[in-house]
């Protein structure tokens, strides 16, 4: 199954999104295959559009592009030619013909599943209500509550576009921790935990860092930082690592 963050990864980077078949694959040697990493091989690709997924404007029938595939077991490289492939690319200047990925990996082998999760990605992507980028965490707060093991922790997170973000986690006793995630300033009941492998579960999962930043509770009293501490890696623990894979 396709991994939801290799793919935004991808999704984001990319002003164009193309569905593509390989028409041919030559290999480049010598001088222009300077930097190829072992274990690879650097190929010009031609290739029939399918369709462009994503594009603010038009795109020929045939384009081309240059990518290091990894090889085989054997030290060959994989078969190339008819594989129908996702690219994440962006245009080459006076070239309308012509791609430049926008990661070593960025061609991917196309599937029913790829091809869906990168539509869903867009969309999401695109949405009025479009989760922001999380560029770190600010400060975080315990209030305990009136019964022992009661109490409320809030985290502030940073936004690239200064929009607010907080994580909110609730402890009763006897019951098991309660929390969620709010896109304003007021935390309401429709507040919730994200989704697993949608855009706000990514922005999450994929950038918040594995511990509380000793500048969230600097303020804080050492036993409420304490809490702060543990209700943060709580969270972490709920949302689940992020899917990402090694680039090749």
């Amino acid at each position: 199954m396709p991994r939801y963050a290799d793919f935004a990864d991808l999704v984001l980077a990319a002003p164009m999104i193309v569905d593509a078949a390989i028409d041919s694959a030559v290999r480049i040697k010598g001088d222009e295959a300077i930097g190829v990493a072992p274990g690879m091989m650097r190929f010009y690709i031609n290739a029939q559009v399918q369709t462009l997924i994503r594009g603010s404007q038009g795109i020929p029938k045939k384009v081309g592009y240059i990518v290091d595939v990894p090889l085989d077991s054997l030290g060959k490289a994989p078969k190339l030619k008819k594989l129908r492939v996702l690219l994440f690319a962006r245009p080459v200047a006076n070239r309308p013909d012509q791609l430049q990925l926008v990661a070593p990996d960025a061609q991917r082998r196309w599937s029913p599943a790829a091809d869906g999760l990168v539509r869903q990605i867009v969309r999401e992507s695109v949405a009025a209500d479009a989760p922001p980028v999380i560029t770190g965490v600010g400060n975080a707060f315990y209030v305990p509550g009136s019964l022992p093991g009661e109490g409320e922790t809030q985290i502030f997170l940073g936004t690239a576009d200064g929009s607010p973000v907080s994580l909110n986690v609730l402890s009763r006793p006897g019951e098991q921790k309660q929390w969620a995630v709010a896109l304003s300033e007021i935390v309401d009941d429709a507040a919730a935990p994200p989704a697993p492998n949608t855009l706000l579960w990514y922005r999450l999962a994929c950038a918040l860092p594995p511990e509380l930043p000793q500048s969230s509770v600097d303020s804080a009293d050492p036993a409420n930082a304490r809490q702060a501490r543990a209700d943060y890696r709580y969270v972490l623990r709920a949302l689940g690592a992020c899917d990402r894979t090694p680039s090749y």
